[in-house]
């Protein structure tokens, strides 16, 4: 089959679209880096350990949907800055919990909303039949550019993404 003009108008467009969101996430990310000193999966790992009070790393990295190693790798950058710290637990005295320090709960309340905040927000304000709409198009394209088996916690962040091994 040959792309008609028109189609291949359409697809730019479409092109387009899609890199202005992958801009927007990134100028986000990049605002927040430079406004707090941290990275979007580190504000995430906060805000996660801020509405637990206390957490250890697996279920942290459930949460969160990053591995043990990248959490584990983030909350020890966390910790050597003093945004929390951990503690070994009550009922197994093997296990380690970690919380926010004052200073982690300083900056939890002066951080904006994340992208994904403000978007759910924004979404949620619109009829279920254009929500329905824009998740079947956004499917068919994740299906389109082959991105199917990719796995993606629902965080917008520019970085690796896991694969799915599950298929």
């Amino acid at each position: 089959m040959a792309v008609t003009e028109l189609s291949n108008q359409r697809c730019q467009t479409l092109l387009i679209s899609i890199r202005k969101i992958i801009q927007a996430v990134d100028i986000h990310s990049r605002k927040l880096n430079k406004e707090f000193g941290l990275t979007g999966p580190q504000l995430i790992v906060l805000k996660e350990i801020s509405a637990h009070g206390q957490i250890s790393i697996t279920p942290l990295s459930r949460a969160t949907s990053l591995s043990q190693a990248t959490v584990t790798d983030i909350t020890k950058r966390l910790e050597s800055r003093g945004y929390i710290a951990r503690k070994k637990r009550e009922d197994d005295r093997r296990a380690v919990s970690l919380f926010l320090t004052e200073k982690g709960q300083d900056i939890i309340k002066n951080l904006p909303p994340l992208l994904q905040e403000t978007f759910t927000q924004q979404f949620s304000d619109i009829e279920d039949w254009e929500q329905m709409m824009i998740i079947t198009a956004f499917k068919r394209v994740v299906s389109l550019m082959a991105a199917d088996k990719l796995e993606a916690p629902p965080i917008l962040l520019t970085g690796p993404i896991r694969h799915n091994t599950n298929d």
